[in-house]
């Protein structure tokens, strides 16, 4: 029987659905262990064999888990809600639910595209995910729970005195016996303090103002990357360079009223949750890095007014600096900031508003990695320094940002490296002073000195001669005694705006009444997505929801109604924003765990029985965004008595990225250029006559020292690599690219210089790169060709073996065979091709049971450590040893089969049924290693004769030096060598060496 891949994993794939092999429960007298992937969104474009690589590695960890005995849970689904859908629903005019639902299931779309579908893919490849639990974002019984969620958020308020979230009602209870001037929560800056007396004479409208400044979850106008182009609001890893990655639309700074979360709430938690989890250090240093802890102080100064008639204004900044302050020489605020507008001269307001405008094309992202532009404009306007009261220019520059501390920085040229550069950029201009310096015994002639340490405070009043620690100390005494400052810490970290002017996502379960959002009842839920007729913003600039007719709240009979009922009686307007794409994925690991759930998220019970989730294995993208919102969800779950845990994520392991081999072939142009011939970067120069100068008339060479020459332009295009051949391109499959009009992207048949002519026709040298594998540059390998060609062990086996885990490899198809190859020789140790089942009940070897149980131990330690590549070739080492062996042994070949089973299960399952059982191989106990078949009786020695080796002796290991002796002094080898004459010496050393010397 020949090995048939195509045919056992059908046969393996359908037996697990119809068995459900791979179910977990959700009470089990076994231990649990929780593995996730990443859920993937589901583009049309499908899988690429980048995208198992993680599955892959998880998949093999959860089998091998299985087989130690685990109740594993290993469930799979679909981030399905955002943009790329919607934006393909606008520009096809399909519903975003049926592409979803088509890119998910496959199918044709309306457009006649036929899509391969998630499903289908991931089947193929043989995963052992418990299909049972599928979640997707986008189906209403599962967003219900999201909406639920946001609830709880809305109706929560931190205590920082608890370090905890709380009900609001309980601070309610609070302001009504107490007032809020001892409340210590998270909240707005710049609360209004009141009485408890204050608060009960306050209308229903305006305490639910006050509340909103309380609340987890609060509405604001906030500055938003605004993207005008897809009419939404954009996150910073959804903008690179200035302009959106959806489409390349530039994208704008702008201030809206959005929903936003309290994340900075638990910006402490979120750090020191980071030491009770095995991350790598990396991912967690980008975790610190975004949660931005500093320790330092707030300074107070006043604005000084420009006019009898102007209101009192201040200018907030923290700084990690205080010991600095009088080296203060100017200040900058953010372009955003509101005081700008206020304390702007009429002088400068048109420079101030040019540089405004200029500013808001750049996303804070950019800005914050520029540190090389430095820009920025002079208000105008004056501080006053609070010891020495002199007047300090106030500046704006786009290195502050508005969101960041206060949006205002106290410049300290002589300490810092950024106001350093800003001082010299503008120094000798209107409102920038010359630098001070403040530190003793420091030249600042050529730089900032920014060390904390060895430093002595100098020119500085009260703080001369003091070092950092006392001086930051004296200058917060100082400030609180005159009311312009105190000690605290900050973060980096801000709330994160909720809101996205888009269709695709989940509603809010939100309606307004006098202007005041309220929430639906839980019970009511889910609010669903209503038919529009277009998903592009209304005329008015309204969300796409403004297009609904269907979308207004019927308070008295809890429904949503037709838009045009609203009465602002019973009948109120719904949110018209939608959630983010981050809002589904902020719990749904939780959701897996009891997915059936109509009634909670998931009950008490399955919480408590899978708690947390003991491996997460995804991409380190989501480093910051989804794995902070992520924790952020999590413990605020946790605080309301819903989450077991303070951390959802044990161990977390980020897998490299697969990159594609690319293929480019180059286009010539013969162009003109001046008589004096420069030097170009992106060509070269040849002489006419060349085999270039068909490529354009005789006029675009120049006469120069004698001879004509000509300018070669290169113009480089990607090939799919399906139509190479050994890095070359022939002439048929080259033309197969060129549309109706005889072009390919630009280029013409023309312009390609053949490099040569062979029995398949002209054919061009393609040039190679390693790069993302991307549909854009036609590097896309899928898993269903590999799968079809060779099998899915093959590619399981193959992705494995590719390197470690944790790095980015290329893809090489070629390599693919070599992994076949071991497959099929795998297979010859258990089936002949002829005889069929060739496995004997044979006593096995020493050598057999050594072979064995040294693979037993390397894969066991392996797959623990995640070291798949070096299992890989441990399992080749094994069979090419048993195949040198010629072991056909039940008692060698049946424990294989297991230990083979997380990586390719299909040939594992068949040779498990070949072998005689009727169950599956999916749960049979993992091997046992024995460290006495590793243990060696005996030793090959090398005999030397004054140091040159003449032969070797296998010997037992527990002979002594003189036994040794004996048994070689009488080897007629010896006596040969020897020829009659006796050694000077004989050297031995057991287990080593064995020397005759003279």
């Amino acid at each position: 029987m020949k090995y048939n891949p195509n045919e056992i994993e059908e046969k393996w794939q359908k037996y697990w659905a119809e068995n459900q092999t791979f179910a977990a429960s959700n009470n089990s007298e076994k231990p649990k262990h929780y593995v996730l992937d990443m859920f993937p969104y589901p583009s049309g474009a499908g899988l690429h064999v980048g995208h198992p690589l993680g599955y892959i590695a998880s998949d093999v960890y959860s089998r091998f888990k299985r087989h130690q005995g685990f109740n594993v849970l290993h469930p799979m689904g679909y981030d399905s809600f955002g943009l790329p859908a919607e934006q393909y629903a606008i520009q096809t005019g399909q519903r975003p639910e049926d592409t979803t639902r088509v890119n998910i299931d496959g199918g044709v779309d309306k457009e006649g595209k036929q899509i391969a579908g998630y499903r289908k893919q991931l089947d193929k490849i043989g995963f052992s995910f418990d299909w049972s639990r599928e979640v997707r974002t986008s189906n209403p019984d599962y967003y219900k729970h999201t909406q639920w969620i946001f609830i709880q958020l809305f109706n929560s308020w931190y205590c920082r005195k608890e370090g905890k979230a709380f009900d609001i009602a309980e601070l309610v209870k609070v302001f009504e016996e107490e007032g809020n001037g001892l409340v210590e929560a998270v909240c707005d800056d710049n609360v209004a303090i009141f009485t408890a007396a204050e608060w009960n004479s306050y209308s229903d409208d305006q305490k639910e103002k006050i509340l909103l400044q309380y609340r987890m979850t609060y509405l604001a106008e906030t500055e938003v990357n605004w993207c005008p182009g897809l009419g939404t609001v954009l996150a910073n890893d959804e903008i690179v360079n200035g302009v959106s990655e959806r489409g390349g639309y530039p994208v704008i700074r702008k201030k809206m009223t959005q929903w936003s979360m309290r994340i900075s709430a638990y910006a402490e938690r979120l750090l020191q949750g980071l030491n009770d989890i095995d991350w790598s250090e990396s991912i967690k240093e980008s975790q610190r890095n975004w949660i931005g802890k500093s320790v330092g102080a707030m300074v107070t100064f006043n604005v000084v007014p420009t006019t009898n008639n102007q209101q009192p204004e201040t200018i907030s900044v923290f700084t990690t600096r205080p010991d600095t302050i009088f080296g203060v020489t100017f200040m900058t605020l953010a372009p955003e900031h509101d005081l700008v507008a206020k304390i702007t001269t009429p002088e400068q307001k048109a420079t101030v508003e040019a540089y405004i405008e200029k500013t808001a094309k750049r996303s804070e992202r950019e800005r914050m990695a520029d540190v090389k532009t430095i820009s920025g404009v002079f208000t105008g306007a004056y501080a006053e320094h609070p010891f020495t009261k002199e007047a300090i220019p106030v500046w704006i520059g786009d290195y502050v940002l508005a969101g960041y501390g206060t949006g205002a920085v106290m410049a300290v040229p002589c300490g810092d490296e950024r106001d350093y550069a800003f001082a010299n950029f503008f120094k000798s201009q209107n409102g920038m002073p010359e630098i001070k310096n403040i530190f003793a015994n420091v030249d600042i002639s050529e730089a900032a000195y920014g060390s904390k340490d060895n430093v002595e405070i100098a020119n500085s009043d009260f703080l001369n001669g003091l070092n950092y620690k006392e001086a930051t100390q004296a200058v917060i005494t100082a400030l609180e005694k005159i009311g312009q400052g105190s000690g605290k810490t900050n973060y980096r970290l801000r709330d994160a705006v909720f809101s996205r002017q888009r269709y695709w996502g989940e509603p809010f379960p939100v309606y307004y009444v006098n202007g005041l959002p309220k929430m639906i009842d839980a019970k009511h839920l889910p609010i669903i997505l209503p038919e529009v007729e277009k998903y592009l913003p209304t005329e008015d600039g309204l969300p796409p929801l403004g297009n609904a007719a269907v979308w207004a709240w019927d308070s008295k009979n809890n429904k949503v109604v037709n838009t045009d009922l609203v009465d602002n009686v019973t009948i109120f307007p719904l949110e018209l924003n939608t959630m983010p794409g981050w809002a589904g994925s902020s719990w749904y690991w939780m959701r897996y765990m009891d997915a059936h759930n109509e009634n909670e998220f998931a009950s008490k019970e399955a919480l408590a029985y899978w708690e947390s989730v003991d491996l997460y294995i995804g991409g380190s993208e989501h480093a910051t965004g989804h794995l902070l919102y992520s924790r952020f969800w999590n413990k605020f779950l946790k605080d309301k008595g819903f989450a077991p845990t303070e951390e959802p994520f044990k161990k977390l392991i980020n897998q490299g990225m697969i990159l594609g081999e690319s293929m480019f072939l180059t286009k010539y142009s013969l162009c003109k250029f001046p008589s004096e011939i420069p030097y170009i970067s992106t060509g070269k120069v040849v002489l006419a006559n060349s085999k270039y100068d068909y490529l354009s008339p005789e006029e675009s060479f120049v006469e120069f020292n004698g001879n004509k020459y000509g300018l070669i332009c290169e113009y480089v295009y990607h090939v799919p690599v399906n139509l190479a051949e050994n890095k070359k391109i022939y002439i048929e499959k080259l033309q197969s690219l060129f549309n109706s009009d005889n072009r390919f992207d630009g280029l013409t048949i023309n312009d390609v210089i053949w490099d040569g002519k062979d029995e398949k026709g002209k054919y061009i040298g393609l040039k190679t790169e390693v790069e993302k594998m991307s549909k854009s540059k036609y590097n896309v390998v899928t898993p269903d060709d590999i799968c079809a060609e060779y099998g899915a062990d093959t590619l399981r086996l193959y992705e494995m073996f590719l390197g470690p885990l944790e790095q980015a490899k290329p893809w090489n198809t070629a390599g693919i065979s070599g992994v076949f190859g071991f497959l099929k020789k795998l297979w010859r140790l258990y089936i002949d091709e002829n005889n069929g089942l060739i496995v004997n009940n044979d006593e096995p070897t020493k050598d057999n049971l050594k072979s064995l149980h040294k693979t037993i131990k390397k894969v066991a330690e392996d797959i623990e450590n995640f070291s798949f590549n070096t299992s890989v070739s441990q399992f080749m080492i094994c069979v090419n040893e048993l195949s040198s062996q010629n072991c056909h042994s039940r008692a060698i070949l049946e424990p294989l089969a297991i230990l083979v089973s997380p990586y390719a299960p299909h040939i594992a399952e068949e040779l498990w049924a070949q072998l005689g059982h009727a169950t599956s191989i999916a749960t049979v106990d993992f091997p046992v290693f024995d460290a006495k078949h590793l243990v060696e009786s005996s030793k090959e020695y090398p005999v030397s004769f004054n140091g040159k080796m003449r032969f070797t002796i296998e010997l037992p290991l527990d002979l002594t030096a003189p036994q040794i002796e004996e048994i070689i002094m009488k080897d007629e080898r010896t006596l040969r060598q020897l020829d009659g004459r006796t050694p000077n010496k004989v050297i031995i050393v057991p287990g080593k060496i064995i020397n005759l010397v003279g």
